[in-house]
């Protein structure tokens, strides 16, 4: 399928400088650009791309003001990558969608499976189960008894959700994430053995939620483990048993939150944050990566780093001076020999 430059902001909104009639047949990175391929340019230190770029077309913002000649047919738009993310989603929504049962699978006499759904082969589905209307089931995923999955979800390959857990609509669920299994509860005895504790309750997540590869949300011990609307979870993401997390918060690849926290919404969290559990985490707040919350961020709006977890500001205070203490440790070793003198 082919587009010219002019179709394409049109669509967006956008407007064209150069030749309006620059066929696009496909899509690159700015570095690979191929003659017929749309890339887009929203990072300064790719600029010298965009004068040798092969490409035909480029998404470039409105207050871009180029410094050589460009080759390329340029599209300015309010914000490129967010456009870019607009054609994406559109070139996504064109692809041919699956529909129907394929066999082998099981669908329990009990379940119900709404309107143009698709279930892959060795796909289970069990009792009470309520699938929505163009929910995506493929292959191998399990659908325990009496689990509730919205409209317009995907569940891909080897997604495994145990009984009694709450999918929402149009959510995403990358392949091998585990929603439901039990949570690490157990307590010792008197002998200094742990025993398990029954894990009683279930997970909900919301609608509009994506959750990445093998990334596992347990079930609660009672009650639920909940996923705020709109909340972007990365790959090989733990989240513990009665976690709750607010709207359109996103965490990426290897976080941690431990049992029964409460983070808010708007937040953002770096790889390989760890939070503590049963503490409490304001809206909006930001953690780079490998950040550890130890305890209650109760302050709206902060950016963290370090572990325990500090103002940015005062971290970075704090490493200049870190990162030269051997340097002081040889000062302050020779000052005191000097002393002793």
């Amino acid at each position: 399928m082919e587009f010219t430059a002019i179709q394409i902001a049109q669509v967006l909104g956008g407007t064209v400088e150069g030749n309006p009639d620059s066929p696009v047949r496909t899509y690159c990175k700015i570095e690979e650009g191929v003659p017929g391929a749309l890339t887009f340019f929203a990072n300064p230190k790719y600029e010298h791309f965009v004068y040798s770029t092969e490409a035909s077309v480029i998404l470039v913002n409105n207050d871009f003001q180029p410094q050589q000649p460009v080759r390329a047919t340029l599209i300015k738009v309010p914000n490129a990558y967010e456009a870019l993310a607009q054609l994406l989603n559109m070139y996504e929504q064109m692809q041919p969608k699956k529909v129907g049962i394929e066999q082998p699978s099981y669908i329990s006499a009990k379940a119900t499976v709404g309107e143009f759904a698709y279930v892959g082969a060795f796909a289970y589905i069990g009792d009470g189960a309520k699938i929505g209307n163009n929910v995506k089931i493929y292959p191998q995923a399990y659908i325990g008894d009496g689990v509730t999955i919205g409209d317009d979800t995907v569940v891909y390959a080897g997604v495994k959700i145990y009984k009694g857990c709450k999918i929402g609509s149009r959510c995403t669920l990358h392949a091998g994430c585990v929603i439901g299994a039990d949570g690490f509860g157990f307590a010792p005895d008197a002998n200094g053995q742990y025993q398990k504790i029954s894990q009683i309750g279930n997970v909900e997540i919301a609608d509009d939620v994506e959750i990445g590869a093998n990334t596992c949300i347990d079930r609660a011990t009672m009650g639920s483990t909940r996923i705020g609307k709109g909340t972007k979870l990365d790959n090989l993401v733990q989240i513990a048993h009665n976690v709750e997390i607010g709207e359109s918060t996103v965490m990426a690849a290897l976080g941690g939150v431990a049992g029964s926290t409460k983070i808010g919404s708007h937040c953002m969290f770096g790889g390989q944050t760890g939070i503590a559990g049963h503490i409490k985490v304001a809206d909006r707040t930001k953690c780079g990566a490998q950040t550890g919350i130890a305890g209650n961020v109760k302050k709206e709006d902060q950016t963290l780093f370090g572990s325990p977890a500090i103002d940015v500001m005062n971290y970075n205070k704090a490493y200049a001076i870190f990162r030269h203490l051997p340097e002081m440790k040889k000062q302050l070793d020779a000052l005191i020999e000097s002393q002793q003198k």
